[in-house]
């Protein structure tokens, strides 16, 4: 949540987040992600593909750092 306010990318909870990373890429739908399925997931989906690239950016927080 703290890297997603210093980015700017509020509109989502960490919940909604997770949720919706769920629906797109938990294949067998047992509500569990293996590295398999993250991984071939995200390289499917553009979409999630720029929002997860986004949302973990850490240049913002280590800018903050670097500013005190």
């Amino acid at each position: 949540q703290a890297i997603q306010a210093i980015n700017g990318y509020t509109n989502m909870t960490a919940e909604e987040f997770t949720n919706m990373i769920f629906q797109k890429i938990d294949i067998n739908n047992d509500g569990e992600l293996t590295l398999e399925e993250f991984i071939n997931g995200v390289e499917k989906d553009e979409d999630l593909m720029e929002l997860i690239t986004k949302s973990f950016d850490l240049s913002n927080v280590l800018k903050v750092i670097q500013n005190g």
